[in-house]
């Protein structure tokens, strides 16, 4: 039976930060994590260059999350942005600011982050195991002591008495003593990379409550068939309202995508945690697009009266090459209902109406969104009323702690989720090594 002070698991930005800190503090800490590497969700974040953190101010970057950012503002106030950049510095990780306020490494190669913790990790000290998947925690007394591991390494052998020899058969399960535990098995978002939830369950094993999980930052599906004629398409610059039951609910601006299957891009993404709640409780959902936020209405109907009088004689589809994509306008003729080569001059007011109001107001019926599989972050897990935000650590089971998507905490895009995973491995490894 393996003895230590701080067991960590899970391998990826918030327990390799846990792990790494615990280290350096001066416990003696273990790594478990059930894939072959760690740091495999890390390696696809921010489409493989990995979008570190925001240099958003303390406060705009607290009110990005869901539900209580609040609850970070310790994590933030000892280890955020400038110490974040600090640190990568010093493994050799050169950072550079892109549009957005968005952090990312000089490389664009998320390899460099993943190489880099590892190293800090084992250099300050702390052993790791691989395929190495955690079944319980063990808990005595409302206080943890270790962990029970499921198909440990096939160098442990149990003795066969019957036969007076060593069997090669590996034992059901192994125990890994310890005096802490932080639990950083992060969400239930890209299973394909080891996030399959365990966290949630080791938690409400031990009692803790466990917010409903539900996908975050995931595409959303429309119904019909205009997303579809859309495919590939994206658009820049364009306002996303969110509509539940008639009423608006939410908005984003930036840049959205057109699906097989309906819509993505960063404000969807942004939007999609309201709509995913909207449709677990059977609410009708509409995404309204205006497709000219910078003109009011007046000021859009002055620009096409003064298109028409200019080119009387064009045709409405050849008009519209100097308002829309290409590939949008197709879709407009049929949503507007004006014929394609009708002449300028010959539009009504009515039609330069329905035109106007299409250009504000392009709708769709979000009638779905897309799995786990496909969703950046996980929305609920562990409840936040039940971790001590100071510390990271469990108010239920003495020796526990947090950090990183497993929390009932998620983000927008732009490197806030991953920010939140490294400050909160951060403190749980400190409080942890430090009990």
């Amino acid at each position: 039976m393996s003895k230590h002070q701080v067991i960590v698991i899970g391998g990826g930005p918030a327990g390799l930060m846990a792990a790494g800190h615990a280290a350096a503090s001066g416990a003696e800490t273990l790594l478990l994590e059930k894939m072959s590497h760690p740091g495999r969700k890390l390696l696809i974040t921010g489409k493989g260059r990995c979008n570190l953190s925001n240099v958003a101010p303390l406060e705009e970057f607290i009110e990005h999350f869901s539900p209580d950012g609040r609850f970070l503002r310790s994590a933030f106030t000892r280890f955020f942005t400038d110490e974040l950049i600090e640190f990568f510095d010093k493994l050799g990780v050169e950072t550079v600011l892109e549009r957005g306020e968005r952090i990312y490494p000089v490389s664009n190669d998320a390899q460099d982050v993943v190489d880099a913790l590892t190293y800090w990790v084992q250099k300050n000290g702390a052993s790791m195991r691989t395929h190495t998947k955690v079944e319980r925690l063990l808990v005595e007394h409302d206080r943890v002591v270790g962990v029970r591991v499921a198909n440990p390494p096939a160098s442990h052998y149990r003795s066969d008495k019957s036969h007076g020899a060593k069997s090669k058969t590996q034992p059901a399960s192994i125990d890994y003593r310890s005096k802490s535990v932080i639990i950083a098995t992060g969400g239930a978002s890209y299973p394909g990379t080891g996030s399959t939830g365990d966290g949630y369950r080791l938690a409400g094993d031990v009692g803790h409550t466990i917010v409903p999980i539900r996908p975050a930052l995931v595409p959303l599906e429309t119904s019909g068939e205009i997303a579809l004629r859309l495919q590939g398409l994206s658009l820049r610059n364009v306002n996303a309202r969110l509509i539940v039951e008639e009423s608006k609910q939410a908005e984003a601006f930036g840049e959205m995508l057109f699906t097989h299957f309906g819509l993505s891009g960063p404000i969807i993404l942004s939007l999609s945690r309201k709509v995913v709640d909207a449709l677990r409780e059977n609410h009708e959902v509409v995404l309204s697009i205006d497709l000219k936020p910078g003109l009011d209405d007046a000021k859009l109907d002055a620009r096409l009266m003064r298109d028409f009088d200019t080119h009387g004689k064009r045709q409405y589809r050849t008009l519209l090459q100097e308002l829309l994509p290409r590939k949008l306008i197709p879709v407009c003729i049929d949503l507007t209902g004006i014929p394609p080569d009708k002449r300028a001059h010959q539009i009504t007011s009515d039609e330069r109406k329905r035109l106007r109001t299409w250009l504000k107001d392009f709708r769709f019926q979000i009638s779905g969104h897309r799995s786990f599989a496909q969703a950046i972050v996980t929305a609920g897990g562990v409840s936040t009323r039940e971790v001590n935000p100071r510390s990271m650590a469990s108010l239920i089971i003495d020796g526990l702690y947090f950090a990183g998507e497993v929390l009932d905490l998620d983000a927008d895009t732009g490197g806030y989720n991953l920010q939140a995973a490294f400050s909160t491995g951060w403190l749980a490894g400190h409080s942890a090594a430090n009990r």
